[in-house]
Order: C-alpha cells, then structure tokens, then sequence
C-alpha cells in the first residue's frame, strides 16, 4: 500500500509539474504580446487575448 501511496504522490507531482510549465508558457506569451504591442503605436489597446479589457 506504501508503494501505491508514493507512486500516486511522484503522479501528482509530475501532473502539477506539468501544469505549472504550461502557465508558464501561456504568460510568457502574454507578456511578448503585451511587449509587442506597447512597441506599436497603431495598437492603443490590449487585445482580450494578450488580457487586455477589449
């Protein structure tokens, strides 16, 4: 039982490692387009995908 306890907490930890990676991406994602926009006048306003309030 011990065994099953420890390989399900390593799954648990792994699965939450990998979601936190993903969060990761997507916000750095988020920031390159929040970048690229604050560089380009002809865009005054966030886009809702970059989290802006479109």
């Amino acid at each position: 039982v011990r065994m099953s306890r420890d390989a399900w907490k390593r799954s648990i930890d792994a699965c939450d490692l990998v979601h936190g990676e993903a969060q990761v991406i997507a916000l750095q994602a988020q920031v390159a387009t929040l970048q690229g926009l604050a560089r380009d006048p002809t865009h005054p306003e966030p886009s809702e995908e970059a989290g802006g309030r479109a």
